[in-house]
């Protein structure tokens, strides 16, 4: 099978050689740890841990290239540190936010996730109706930014794909809330439902007139929808006010996809997820993650209660693999019934942390390479 086929027959319950090798992808300060602890410096650390376990290509044979659309506002804001003082940077980010970072980073880091960075919010660009009348001109669906040049050439190239093609899209929790942040929006849940239903209607819209060109030239495999909508214990909204609010946005993205032939539409969402997986399904998503243990998420309880209504990605508990030794073993052996039972690409529950050492790191692999069928 190719990896595009093995990944799809996975999460759609159905026959596979294998399953999909995806340990997790370390961030900065994880690497530089690694590099110290034995993984060679200026190599891919992803095929130099497959030759050190002993596996061989896990990944297509040519690459897939990135087919738009490009979702984020243009133009953006301006990037400028604002205040530095006390080991801190007070910075304005390019999505309008007045945030305060450690001085150990700067602005690039919030522009892309390199690195775990705990981060003060000050200010958010949306306060008001007139804000985001001003903000609305940042998204417009027909500008050309959204795709690339040569978008009819990197058709033709994913037509042959043996890799999976996705494109990931915020969701209207996750939107909103770089809007107005986080406290504010859920005020206004409360306060100013109307003006809530207007944002998510102009960005249903926007994502969906965006997203036309690429359905339409039936080269996805999977929408990946980014909400973050959880605590430990707790969704962040009800789960009857998701399903008012949010519900609606992902049903019509969900139906596009299908409509264009899309077999997967994955959502991710950090914290306890049970009570969400539900109006997930009744909305036509049909895989989730990234399942952290830590929240709570209990995934053979999730396999058995949901059936194959509901597939799932990640889901090993990162602080067994920190621990090393038999935790590693015990936590592999508590999810492998449920990678036999099919609708799983295990791996680790959200990003590497800086804890996890490359020798644990590459003996959960090997045992991970052993219950997915790759040793």
């Amino acid at each position: 099978m190719t990896p595009r086929e093995r990944y799809l027959a996975v999460l759609t319950y159905q026959p596979t050689d294998r399953i999909p090798f995806q340990p997790g992808f370390p961030r900065e300060k994880t690497l530089k740890r690694w590099q110290s602890e034995g993984l060679p410096e200026n190599v891919n650390w992803f095929d130099h841990l497959c030759e050190t376990i002993g596996i061989g290509r896990t990944y297509g044979s040519r690459s897939v290239p990135w087919p738009g659309p490009n979702l984020r506002m243009n133009p953006a804001f301006e990037e400028k540190v604002l205040e530095h003082k006390d080991g801190h940077y007070i910075v304005q980010d390019w999505m309008g936010n007045i945030t305060e970072i450690s001085d150990e980073y700067d602005y690039t880091y919030i522009r892309a996730a390199k690195d775990f960075v705990t981060r003060k919010w000050h200010k958010f660009p949306v306060e008001s109706r007139t804000d985001f009348e001003e903000m609305k001109k940042r998204y417009r669906a027909d500008d050309p930014v959204r795709y690339p040049e040569d978008f009819k050439n990197r058709v033709k190239v994913l037509k042959e794909r043996d890799d999976i093609c996705s494109v990931s899209v915020p969701g209207p929790f996750w939107q909103l809330r770089e809007w107005c942040g986080f406290e504010p929006l859920c005020m206004l849940f409360l306060d100013d439902p109307g003006f809530v239903f207007e944002m998510i209607a102009f960005w249903t819209d926007f994502v969906s007139a965006t997203l036309a060109r690429v359905l339409e030239a039936g080269v996805l495999d999977v929408i990946h929808i980014s909400e973050d909508m959880a605590y430990k214990e707790k969704s962040m909204i009800s789960p009857a006010m998701a399903d008012e609010f949010l519900a609606p946005t992902w049903r019509r993205w969900a139906s596009e996809a299908r409509q264009a032939g899309v077999p997967v539409v994955d959502m991710d969402s950090d914290g306890y997820v049970e009570d969400l997986i539900p109006l997930w399904i009744a909305s036509g998503i049909n895989v989730c993650d990234p399942i952290e243990v830590a929240a709570g998420n209990d995934l053979p309880k999730f396999s058995n209660k949901f059936g194959h209504k509901m597939a799932y990605r990640q889901g090993v508990d990162k602080r067994c693999i920190a621990r090393g030794g038999s935790a590693i073993e015990n936590e592999l052996r508590r999810l492998e019934p449920v990678v036999k039972s099919g609708g799983y690409i295990p791996g680790c529950d959200h990003g590497v942390p800086y804890d996890i050492s490359w020798p644990d790191f590459v003996r959960y692999c090997r045992m991970l390479a052993e219950i997915t069928r790759w040793l």
